[in-house]
């Protein structure tokens, strides 16, 4: 299983770790708790639910060790880019700079003038 990883801000990777360990807790040793206990059980439940068991089964065909593990979370499932900058924030910037030279007054007045500036 190929992995790639991105450079993160440290809050965020340390989120993620701890959500990572959260999540992978759940399905070690003896389990307390139904896993994704506010899930209602379908194929989405099954499949993820199915998916971190066999990538933390030791000795598994698709076992990924603990080092090499890593997870991406969205606010609504579309999977958006979000590092460094969410694709509305740079289709704005773009459109920043496309239109400047019609707006020359963009050249003094924040925020237009930092990201003209590339700040």
């Amino acid at each position: 299983m190929k992995l790639m990883m991105f450079k993160t801000r440290q809050p965020l990777q340390r989120f993620v770790f701890l959500a990572i360990g959260l999540v992978l807790a759940s399905f070690g040793g003896t389990q307390a708790a139904e896993p994704l206990p506010s899930w209602n059980d379908g194929p989405a439940k099954s499949a993820i639910t199915a998916f971190v068991a066999r990538v933390t089964q030791a000795g598994g065909a698709d076992f990924v060790p603990v080092v090499e593990r890593i997870a991406v979370f969205d606010n609504d499932g579309t999977l958006w880019t979000e590092q460094p900058v969410y694709v509305q924030a740079a289709f704005a910037v773009d459109r920043i700079k496309a239109l400047a030279d019609k707006h020359p007054e963009w050249k003094e007045k924040q925020p237009y003038k930092g990201i003209l500036e590339n700040e």
